[in-house]
């Protein structure tokens, strides 16, 4: 959970650009970031894949108001409704993008190409069809906002106790490079979110970056197997609040919109 989905970046400036709040070059810009292209296959009307900016205006055309975002996990399917074809998919690829006001998902294939040291992304964000219902186990941004200080508290109090909070120079590196990134990018929600969404992802980014660095670095002080399924059973339910509290913040967007606030 270090970096963000790419489900995340397509959902928080795509809703930007359906707002009118940002270009169609300036959002296109943003989603596909560090990748080489994106590009959306299965879209209604049209016969092949196209680029993000004709696909983010053909969903436009086909209704589409808003973007949400789903991060499925095993035995948790966070943010998605159906049907089940396009739930395996979703499961597959652990993230999706579900459409606002016309029955479609977008599901990302990534795709890796080119030699050592010069290697290139491509993403295919395969269109289908998705049931309108409301996205399973997707927190309000209060709800979001106090689980996650309750797990962070908890998780750290065991981690810490079990000598796996994170310590060394593998440790210091991620949470350096987490800091540039932080700075580099304080924008990671498009325009147009409330500072309420922006403060409850960057929590849950934070508490991603103590279970990636507690899973990293090894079994730490828990040596033996009861202090290693401690540390387990400590992180799993942290991993999860986390989570919901992304989808929370990435869909804000559309939930602040249906009450009306926009």
């Amino acid at each position: 959970m270090l970096s963000e989905p790419r489900s995340g970046q397509l959902a928080a400036w795509g809703n930007a650009l359906l707002a009118g709040l940002v270009s169609p070059d300036d959002a296109v810009l943003a989603i596909v970031g560090d990748d080489a292209v994106h590009r959306v296959e299965g879209l209604p009307g049209e016969s092949g894949p196209v680029g993000l900016t004709l696909a983010l205006g053909r969903l436009r055309a086909l209704g589409v108001t808003g973007l949400r975002v789903a991060l499925p996990a095993p035995g948790h399917p966070l943010g998605l409704s159906g049907p089940p074809a396009f739930n395996a998919r979703a499961l597959e690829a652990e993230e999706a993008v579900v459409c606002h006001g016309s029955a479609l998902g977008l599901v990302p294939e990534v795709y890796e190409a080119g030699p050592d040291g010069d290697v290139h992304v491509e993403v295919v964000w395969h269109c289908l069809a998705v049931r309108e219902a409301p996205p399973a186990d997707v927190p309000s941004l209060g709800e979001a906002e106090r689980e996650l200080a309750e797990a962070l508290r908890d998780a750290t109090e065991v981690l810490s106790r079990l000598d796996v909070a994170g310590s060394g120079p593998v440790a210091e590196a991620a949470v350096d490079a987490y800091r540039a990134r932080a700075e580099r990018g304080r924008e990671v929600l498009a325009p147009g979110y409330p500072p309420r969404a922006v403060r409850v992802l960057e929590l849950a980014q934070r508490v991603g970056l103590l279970i990636s660095l507690a899973y990293e670095n090894g079994h730490g002080g828990a040596v033996s197997a009861s202090e290693m399924a401690a540390r387990a059973e400590a992180l799993r339910p942290v991993e999860r609040t986390a989570r919901r509290a992304q989808v929370a913040a990435y869909n804000a967007f559309v939930e602040e919109r249906e009450r009306g606030v926009r």
